[in-house]
């Protein structure tokens, strides 16, 4: 018997300077998601902006806050935003890179903090990238029940750390998210690369929502945001331009493969 399968999306926008401007490039494209019957969207990495400068004000912001959680039930389908400041939870005066989960009917039911940070040197036109400067790292792995399957919350540089998606996979992922703002330097050498890998070792569905463009004269972003299958099929992938890349998630379909192939039961080490 057939199961129903559930269609999800990627979000890919520009972000720059102009926040206003950012959060009404997003809900065009969950307006577009709606219309396709998309269940669960996810939004990309510091989508409100990439501007460091306003992420304090950002964390601080309710009425913000409120907006973005009242996505889910305007536009009737389950919304990962994918990275947004919110205050520490341990009082550091740096905020968190937060990945909020918001159901349909607006309550947040999940959150999840960016563990590894990107202190990183690149040979691109920043040169230099030091989340630290703005960011207090996580420490907590997140799944969470989902209408189209169990999700484990990751964010953009986690991507390099398979040891993270080992434990998602243990506490019972069957779908990745990965919202990110993957430079075009790096994307363009490891990161579908880094996706089907990720995707294969643990045998899950793999969403991953990137920034895309210029958002100022140094920073420029890979895009290619992508869905991916648990046999490292890509089922949908944008180009380097804003959009909506979708796809059906089949757990179903995905069970039978770990049942063939119960690599998870062959781990000696």
């Amino acid at each position: 018997m057939m199961t129903e399968q559930a269609k999800v999306a990627a979000i890919q926008i520009n972000s720059t300077a102009d926040v206003e401007s950012n959060l009404q490039q997003v809900e065009a494209l969950l307006a577009d998601a709606q219309q396709q019957q998309v269940k669960l969207a996810l939004i990309p990495e510091m989508f409100a902006t990439l501007d460091g400068k306003q992420y304090p004000a950002i964390a601080q912001n309710t009425e913000m806050y409120q907006r973005i959680a009242s996505w889910g039930k305007t536009y009737n389908m389950w919304v990962i935003a994918g990275a947004y400041p919110q205050t520490s939870p341990d009082g550091d005066p740096r905020v968190r890179s937060a990945c909020l989960v918001f159901d349909d009917q607006a309550n947040e039911v999940a959150r999840y903090d960016k563990i590894h940070l990107f202190d990183v040197d690149v040979a691109d036109a920043q040169g230099s990238y030091r989340e630290s400067d703005h960011f207090s790292p996580g420490d907590q792995v997140v799944v969470v029940d989902t209408p189209a399957g169990k999700v484990g919350l990751a964010i953009c540089y986690d991507l390099r750390f398979p040891q993270l998606f080992m434990q998602m996979r243990a506490q019972g992922a069957e779908i990745f998210t990965l919202p990110a703002a993957f430079t075009h330097k790096t994307g363009e050498a490891h990161w579908q690369s880094l996706l089907r890998a990720r995707a294969i070792e643990q045998q899950c569905y793999v969403i991953a929502a990137n920034q895309c463009g210029w958002h100022d004269e140094n920073r420029q972003t890979w895009g290619h945001s992508q869905i991916i299958d648990p046999w490292g099929t890509v089922l949908s992938e944008l180009a380097e331009q804003p959009g909506l890349a979708v796809a059906a998630i089949d757990t179903e379909k995905q069970q039978q493969m770990r049942q063939n192939m119960p690599v998870f039961q062959h781990q000696r080490l």
